[in-house]
């Protein structure tokens, strides 16, 4: 499994993200999305309404590598007193099409990531931070996966 199941209750619960890809100039351009993410293989897939014209699709059709954030404020602070909580997933897309498309109304054409680095943050148990980390990173999860 790619996501621990904090994180894939997470992602399942909180339906709209943030693509950031790599624009024509080298410059980063962030695209609010809809998604959804398969358990099993950790596949999150990105549509969206007329995507073949979008920037986003020319994008990552010339450099498929992208990083992936889903994040909000708990209601609650953890135990030390933060609310900021969420997942960045980097990795590279692929594009498909599917039929029935992910929202009504939406291409069937989609992007689809293949998580390589998953961190996340203030997501399921606060655990210690590595020694000689500041305490505030103490929710703080980086790690390399392949899917």
């Amino acid at each position: 499994m790619i996501f621990t199941d904090a994180e894939l209750d997470y992602l399942i619960h909180h339906p709209l993200g943030r693509l950031a890809s790599i624009g024509p100039d080298g410059a980063p351009q962030a695209h609010p999305v809809a998604f959804r993410v398969h358990p099993d293989s950790g596949v999150v897939e990105i549509g969206g309404p007329e995507l073949p014209k979008s920037q986003k699709f020319r994008n990552v059709t010339a450099d498929p590598r992208v990083s992936f954030v889903v994040d909000d404020q708990s209601d609650t602070p953890n135990s030390i007193g933060q609310t900021g909580r969420g997942i960045e997933i980097r990795g590279r897309i692929e594009i498909s099409t599917q039929d029935p498309p992910l929202v009504p109304g939406f291409s069937q054409q989609i992007l689809r990531l293949r998580p390589r680095r998953i961190i996340s943050w203030n997501i399921g148990e606060l655990v210690p931070a590595a020694p000689g980390r500041p305490p505030h990173l103490q929710g703080y999860q980086s790690r390399a996966v392949s899917s």
